[in-house]
Parts: structure tokens; C-alpha cells; sequence
């Protein structure tokens, strides 16, 4: 019998514990599949490469000892192995596209806490791309067969051994005794230390973006995953508590990116809608803290919808500015967005145009972010005015021309609790009598003297109380069954979830016996197909 628990997950990749028999190794990692699948060996067609096995036609094995093969039948009823072989996926790297349908496969067919090992397939050059596709278990024979070969293995690719033997690329053991073996092993090894660390640092996808360039395969791996959303957007957090390096153009492409434009323009409810201003980005985040922005927000005082254009977040409406990634990302600023920023952003911008059809649209904006906007409004069939003199937006007479133009506008102030909860629940709250109060860092959503939501800093989302949850439905609830929980709930305590629920949201739990408050440690889909590990790690839980 063998057990695998994530223990941290960073999108698609995860570090995690594996037990087998007495045995217990923590992944990523290198193993030695004799020792630990002892009979694996010992059978016919163990390593039968995924093209292969439909041209079988005999009986083929399913079950070895501790194992699962991913491409010999189905998964046996009532199988307590929580791993599984996926032999010969080496010979699908040069076509990306099929790696990736077997990649999709195994995620259907196989529980979310299933270990997957990866046999002769792991180099330096590619072992943190096959981290990032899901695999958890790797052995030393790509490496010992490069040595082999007289290859010398790193993180950037591997070279002949005679060429580089004596350029001080490496200072390993293995390189100070000229063990070529040693080092290739070496290199492997700190490879997936290092991945490890960048996952459990939450940054593990920019560090993918840079490895990936090793290959114009994993290049390709890496973009057909980031437009299969099934794949990755279940395990992607809501939220995180480290910045967002948007650092190369597939940085568009990322989850996080993809799912906060949508949700901006598919589930947030603006403050009003009679007018809009579009106003450019600043370094600084939130925005509002920049001083640029200070003059905008002094200009405006209150009398339009606010809705900055930026890369790579496309769109970011003022109530939502603080909302992770919108309020942490950080990008090289240059003075210029590339054919692919600009088509993003346009089309961003019009779709948020078609959704809500305001009345008037003001594009307070240098020349060539104007270019952009007055092409999205072509798009979407409508005009827009500008304001911007002299292609400097916070010049005197710029921020005089955005004041005249509002002039005779109603104030209204930009509504932060109905937006935030618009976006975080997909739900319409009436906030008439809901108040924001207390200082940045402490902030409380009171409903005369009961407190409904209290304002996280870190996320710029809403934490809402046992009351808050009151007046937010059915939404994000997390059913168990009929225990009282002791601090959290596991995985197999879950009987239901919303299927919108992902890592870092505030869920509801509800059981016969119990309800309470707190945050998802998983997504819906990993709740419900996981037979352990934290589901949701409650703050608050009230008995009955």
C-alpha cells in the first residue's frame, strides 16, 4: 500500500510526501524504483511507451506492487495505490500537443493525490517543466544514460564532457574528481531542489518561464497548458501572498491574469455607469498611492467609474485596485507594450465596453495608449472623448481639461465593498447600509454596530464573518459530514464544494453538526478527489 499527500501546491506542480511501505521520501525527488516498486521489473511490458499499448492485444499487466501503470487498463476498483507509472512519457517531448492530451488524460483518470512517476525521462534541462506538468517521482537513468554518451548535464542543456571539462562551469564533486556520473547526478538533484524552493517560495511560475527556454518543446508544453484552463485553473490559488513578476510576454497568459480580467468583466459590477474614465498605470501599487495618481483621483473627485489600462492585467477598475495580482504585480517599464500587450489590453477593454454601456467614455491617456482605447471603442461601437492636451496626462493643463469635462457630473464614491464582493462571490450585494471603517491595514465592513467583513490587506479580498456569511447565500460553501471539526478540515471530511471555490478563497462550511469559517487550502475538484491532506483551514467554528 503507498500514500501520497500534497503538501504545497503552486499551480500544476506541488511538493508533497510519498509513503510506501516503511519507506517515506519527499517530492519532488529522485528515487530508486527497485527499491521502492520492488517487482516492478519483474514484469512484462512495465515500460510500455504511451503510443504503444493499443497494439497489444494479450493480456497486460495494471497492478505492481505500490503502482499503477497510467497505460494498461483502467484503475482497478477499491486500489489503495496512490501512484502511478507514466512509462516512456520521453518519447512524446517533441510533440508537445500529444504530451499534453496525456498530461489532461491522467488528470481525469487518476485522483488528485496520486503520485506520478516519471521513468528515464528526467535531465537538468527538463526536470522542472515535468514538476510543473505534475510529476512528482524521477530516476537517475536519463542522466547515467547521458554519461554514457560522455554528456555533460546542466540546468541550460547538456555539451560534450571533452569541451567543457576543464571551463570551470561547475565546482560539484563530481567536477573536482572528474566524475562526469557524480555530476550529472549532482545536477539533477539540485535541479529539483531548486524547484522545490520556488514552489514552496509561491513564485514557481516565473521560474518556469526562464527554464522553459532550454527548449522549443517545453516552451510549447507551457503555452498549450496555459490555454487548456481545465488543466491548470482548478490548482491555481485565488490569491497569493508574494508579488506577481509578469517578466515575458506568456506572463498574459498566466491564470491569475486570464481569470481576474474575466471575472472583471463577467462578475464585477462597477459604481455607476453614466461615465468612465480611462486612465493610464503607474509602478506604484495600488495606484492610488502613486502620486500620478493622486492628481487623477483630485481631478476627478468622484464623478466617474475609474478604469486603469495596464500590462499585463489588461483592465483594472478602481474598487478592484488592491485585489491580487492587480495590487502586486510587478513588470519591466519601458514606454512599450509589444502587439500582443496591445491586442490583450483592446480587447479587454472592449469587451468591459459591450458588458456595461456607459454613457459617456473619457480617455485620459498618453497618445498611444489612446490608440488603444479608441480602438476598443471601435470594437465595441461607441465614441470616446479625450482629455489629455499634450500627451502628458498629469499636466496642468491635462488634469484641467479632465475636470472641465466632468463638470456638472454627480459625486459618488467608488463603491470598494460591492465591487470586491462582485468579483470575490459573483454575487450583486445591496451595500446601502454597509460602511468601510477603520484605518489601511485594519480595515472592517460594519453594518451599524455588526461586523460583517473585515478587509484583507495581503489579497485585497473580503473575509466575511459568521454574519457576513448570512447575506452572501449559497455561495462558496464547503459541505462535511457529521463531525465537529478541531481546528481543520480534511479532505476526507468534504462531502461537497462549490465547484467555484479555489486555493485562498473564503469558504462556508456547513455539516449536520457544525458550521464555520475560513479558507480553502484546496480547489473544489482537489476537495473532492483527494482522500487527504488540509481542505480548508477554518478561523471560526460554531457548534449546532
Amino acid at each position: 500500500m503507498s500514500l501520497f499527500e500534497t503538501i504545497i501546491r503552486d499551480g500544476p506542480g506541488r511538493t508533497g510526501k510519498y509513503r510506501s511501505g516503511d519507506m517515506e521520501v519527499a517530492t519532488p525527488a529522485v528515487i530508486n524504483p527497485q527499491e521502492i516498486f520492488s517487482d516492478l521489473y519483474q514484469h512484462p511490458f512495465a515500460h510500455t511507451p504511451p503510443e504503444f499499448p493499443d497494439k497489444i492485444h494479450w493480456p497486460k499487466p495494471v497492478q505492481y506492487k505500490g503502482i499503477l501503470n497510467a497505460f494498461v487498463g483502467e484503475v482497478p476498483d477499491g486500489t489503495e495505490e496512490s501512484a502511478v507509472i507514466v512509462p516512456g512519457c520521453h518519447t512524446l517531448f517533441e510533440n508537445p500537443r500529444r504530451f499534453t492530451e496525456m498530461l489532461i488524460d491522467l488528470r481525469e483518470r487518476f485522483p488528485m493525490d496520486t503520485a506520478w512517476y516519471a521513468p528515464a525521462s528526467a535531465l537538468p534541462s527538463n526536470v522542472s517543466l515535468l514538476i510543473y506538468c505534475g510529476f512528482d517521482l524521477f530516476d537517475y537513468r536519463a542522466v547515467d544514460l547521458k554519461t554514457v554518451q560522455g554528456k555533460f548535464c546542466t540546468a541550460d542543456g547538456e555539451f560534450s564532457y571533452d569541451e567543457v571539462r576543464d571551463s570551470g562551469m561547475c565546482s560539484c564533486a563530481g567536477c573536482i574528481q572528474g566524475d562526469l556520473q557524480l555530476h550529472n547526478r549532482t545536477a539533477l538533484d539540485t535541479e529539483i531542489a531548486s524547484a522545490s524552493w520556488f514552489i514552496r517560495s509561491r513564485v514557481f511560475r516565473e521560474f518556469i518561464e526562464k527554464r522553459v527556454r532550454n527548449a522549443a518543446w517545453q516552451v510549447a508544453v507551457m503555452r498549450i497548458l496555459d490555454a487548456t484552463p481545465a488543466y491548470s485553473e482548478p490548482v491555481v490559488p485565488i490569491v497569493r501572498a508574494t508579488p506577481f513578476s509578469a517578466n515575458s510576454a506568456d506572463s498574459l497568459k498566466r491564470i491569475e491574469v486570464t481569470r481576474f480580467v474575466d471575472r472583471v468583466i463577467e462578475r464585477f459590477i462597477p459604481s455607476r455607469t453614466d461615465t468612465v474614465v480611462l486612465l493610464p498605470c503607474s509602478a506604484r501599487k495600488p495606484y492610488s498611492l502613486s502620486q500620478s495618481h493622486r492628481k487623477f483621483t483630485f481631478a476627478i473627485q468622484n464623478r466617474a467609474h475609474e478604469l486603469i489600462l495596464t500590462s499585463p492585467m489588461g483592465i483594472v477598475p478602481r474598487e478592484l485596485e488592491a485585489i491580487y495580482p492587480a495590487g502586486h504585480y510587478d513588470i519591466p517599464v519601458t514606454g512599450y507594450w509589444d502587439r500582443e500587450e496591445r491586442e490583450f489590453i483592446s480587447a479587454s477593454l472592449a469587451r468591459y465596453f459591450e458588458k456595461h454601456q456607459f454613457g459617456r467614455v473619457i480617455a485620459h491617456l498618453d497618445e498611444k495608449t489612446r490608440l488603444l482605447a479608441e480602438d476598443a471603442a471601435r470594437r465595441a461601437g461607441i465614441e470616446i472623448e479625450s482629455t489629455c492636451a499634450d500627451g502628458r496626462p498629469t499636466s496642468p493643463e491635462s488634469l484641467r481639461n479632465l475636470d472641465e469635462s466632468l463638470r456638472g457630473n454627480r459625486k459618488s464614491s467608488p463603491d470598494i465593498i460591492r465591487g470586491t464582493l462582485s468579483w470575490q462571490f459573483d454575487l450583486d450585494v445591496d451595500t446601502k447600509r454597509l460602511m468601510l471603517k477603520g484605518r489601511r491595514g485594519r480595515q472592517k465592513v460594519m453594518s451599524g454596530h455588526t461586523q460583517l467583513f473585515s478587509l484583507d490587506e495581503t489579497t485585497g479580498l473580503m473575509r466575511p464573518t459568521m454574519d457576513g456569511w448570512n447575506i452572501l447565500g449559497d455561495r462558496y460553501h464547503v459541505y462535511i459530514d457529521d463531525f465537529i471539526p478541531q481546528g481543520d478540515v480534511l479532505a476526507p471530511g468534504v462531502i461537497d464544494a462549490d465547484p467555484a471555490i479555489r486555493e485562498g478563497d473564503e469558504v462556508f462550511v456547513s455539516g449536520p453538526r457544525a458550521q464555520g469559517a475560513g479558507k480553502a487550502f484546496m480547489g473544489a475538484k482537489e476537495m473532492l478527489h483527494s482522500t487527504r491532506g488540509v481542505a480548508v483551514k477554518l478561523r471560526k467554528v460554531k457548534k449546532g
